[in-house]
C-alpha cells in the first residue's frame, strides 16, 4: 500500500481528471473515476436537484449524502464545506446561510478551485469563496465557522484524525458540523482495498464505522449523532474486477459491507458558570 504522500497525490491526479472532464464523463461508472460499473449511474450519492442552492454545472455526483440538509444552517452563519469540488455543497450552503453569512470552500485541486471559483462567479456570489488547500492542515483561522460540512471526501483522506482535530480547531465554541462519508461495517476483501482507482474514486481509503465515530468523540466533540445510514450495493461486473465467483458470493452474503453514513456532532460550548472549568 503506498504511503500518504502517494495516495494523496493520486487522489489529487483523479479528481484533477474529474474536474476537467464533462458531467457525462464523470457519471459514466459509479465511482466517478472509471473504475468501476456502465450499469449504474452515481450509485452512491444522492438527488440534490431538488435543494435550493443546487447548482446543475456544479453537481459533478461525486457525493455519497446530503450533509448539507442535516446541517442546520442558519441565516448569518459561517459555513466551511471541505473538499468543495466544483462547488455544490457551498452553493446550498449558501441559500441557507444567506447574503448576511459566508461560506468557505476548501479543496486541494487546482483544477476543482478553479472550476468552483468560475461558477460562484457566474451565479454573481460575493460571499462564497474558495481556497486551495489541504483538510488536515486547513487555511483557516482557530474559531471560524459556524458550521462545517462535507460530502464523501473525508474517506479519501489518510489523516482523518487529523482532519477531525482541524474541524474542532476552526469550529466556533458551540459549533458543529454535519458530514457524510464512506465507512466499513466488516473488513472489505482485501483485493478491493489494493486497488489505486477504488481508493480515489471508490472506497478503500474508508475506515470501520466504529472506529470512525471513536475518532470523532476523542476529538473532543459531543452529542454524536448518526443522521442517516444507508448500505452501498455495488453491481457485481464492478466487484468481478476485483473477486472471483466464491469471494462474491461469500461478500454480498455476509453482514459486511461498504455504507454512506451522515453524522453530526458539536464542538462544546463555552462553560456556563466560573465553576464549570478548571
Amino acid at each position: 500500500m503506498e504511503n500518504s504522500a502517494q495516495l494523496k497525490e493520486i487522489v489529487r491526479q483523479k479528481y484533477s481528471e474529474i474536474a476537467l472532464q464533462n458531467k457525462e464523463d464523470d457519471q459514466s461508472s459509479c465511482c466517478n473515476s472509471a473504475c468501476c460499473s456502465p450499469e449504474v449511474n452515481n450509485i452512491m450519492s444522492d438527488d440534490y436537484s431538488k435543494l435550493e442552492g443546487y447548482t446543475a454545472d456544479a453537481d459533478l455526483g461525486l457525493g455519497c449524502g446530503l450533509p448539507t440538509q442535516f446541517a442546520n444552517i442558519k441565516k448569518g452563519d459561517t459555513v466551511i464545506d471541505l473538499g468543495s469540488g466544483a462547488g455544490n455543497d457551498c452553493f446550498i450552503a449558501r441559500a441557507e446561510t444567506g447574503e448576511d453569512g459566508e461560506v468557505i470552500g476548501i479543496d486541494f485541486t487546482l483544477a476543482m478551485i478553479d472550476k468552483a471559483r468560475a461558477n460562484a462567479q457566474k451565479l454573481g456570489y460575493k460571499n462564497v469563496e474558495f481556497r486551495r488547500g489541504d483538510i488536515e492542515i486547513m487555511p483557516v483561522s482557530d474559531n471560524t465557522a459556524d458550521v462545517v460540512v462535507s460530502n464523501c471526501v473525508l474517506n479519501l483522506v489518510p489523516g482523518k484524525d487529523a482532519v477531525f482535530k482541524e474541524i474542532f480547531r476552526v469550529l466556533k465554541s458551540g459549533g458543529h458540523f454535519s458530514i457524510s462519508d464512506i465507512v466499513l461495517i466488516g473488513d472489505l476483501p482485501e483485493a478491493l482495498r489494493e486497488y489505486a482507482e477504488m481508493y480515489a474514486g471508490c472506497v478503500a481509503g474508508a475506515i470501520q464505522k466504529e472506529t470512525y465515530l471513536e475518532l470523532i468523540k476523542t476529538n473532543g466533540f459531543s452529542n454524536i449523532i448518526l443522521q442517516k445510514e444507508k448500505r452501498i450495493n455495488i453491481p457485481d461486473d464492478a466487484l468481478k474486477k476485483y473477486l472471483n465467483e466464491e469471494k462474491l458470493i461469500c461478500f454480498k452474503s455476509g453482514d459486511k459491507g461498504i455504507f454512506s453514513i451522515t453524522v453530526y456532532a458539536e464542538k462544546p460550548g463555552a462553560c456556563c458558570n466560573t465553576d464549570c472549568c478548571p
